[in-house]
């Protein structure tokens, strides 16, 4: 005997489905933005939690380095000096253009303090390597110790970096230390054309020099580039 299949169907109960049933990260994101009411459609006008955390990881490391290699020589620069030059401003930079931030701010100071039209020894690092180990000497570093550049003396009494520099001039207080200098004619120099490096005139740049006595030998009238500084611009400033 077969049984008859009755008419009568039972519907289940169908709960409405959340709105965060799909597990896509972009569905929970709109949710989020639609409770708050302060979203967009997409949701994607402010920036995600991972791309600010990201960008305060950054902005902290930079921080830590940066005053990782300024702790070194920071701590007393009121007693930093350099001997002989209370009448002129000594800027230790690179014209090199390798590290562009680097060549940017040397620019920028030397155009800030060429300005005033006051004494400037601009001392390049990249055309003579004692400079650079002068300046460590001055500042009690290490040969290998980081040092960023530009590094700026005003009154033998050394200031700071491009920073420094900056803040002063925007402050007014660079004036203010510049003011007892005297003030010079801003053209350039005819005989190293604003270089402020000639050839070494015992070698011609060669670095090697010869007599009949003793053949040849090194020069030890310039550097390593065979150059000296111009004689024109360094007796014009002192």
């Amino acid at each position: 005997m077969w049984l008859r299949r009755s008419n009568t169907t039972v519907r289940a109960h169908n709960a409405s489905s959340p709105k965060f049933a799909c597990s896509s990260f972009k569905d929970i994101h709109a949710l989020l933005a639609e409770d708050d009411g302060s979203g967009s459609k997409d949701g994607l006008d402010s920036p995600s939690i991972c791309h600010r955390t990201r960008a305060v990881k950054t902005l902290l490391r930079t921080l830590s380095s940066s005053s990782a290699i300024m702790a070194p020589y920071s701590r007393n620069d009121s007693q930093i000096w350099i001997p002989g030059a209370e009448k002129t401003v000594v800027v230790y930079f690179t014209s090199l253009r390798v590290v562009r931030r680097t060549f940017d701010d040397c620019a920028a100071v030397r155009s800030i303090l060429r300005a005033f039209r006051i004494p400037i020894d601009e001392r390049d690092v990249s055309m003579d390597s004692g400079f650079m180990a002068e300046l460590q000497r001055i500042l009690g570093l290490s040969q290998k110790s980081a040092l960023p550049l530009p590094r700026v003396f005003i009154c033998g009494r050394y200031i700071g970096g491009a920073d420094e520099i900056r803040r002063l001039q925007e402050c007014g207080e660079l004036k203010k230390l510049v003011e007892g200098l005297p003030s010079v004619n801003p053209s350039t120099c005819e005989v190293c054309n604003g270089y402020a490096f000639i050839l070494c005139q015992d070698c011609n740049g060669s670095r090697k020099c010869y007599s009949h006595k003793s053949g040849f030998r090194s020069c030890t009238s310039c550097n390593e580039n065979g150059l000296i500084r111009c004689p024109s611009c360094f007796s014009s400033q002192f």
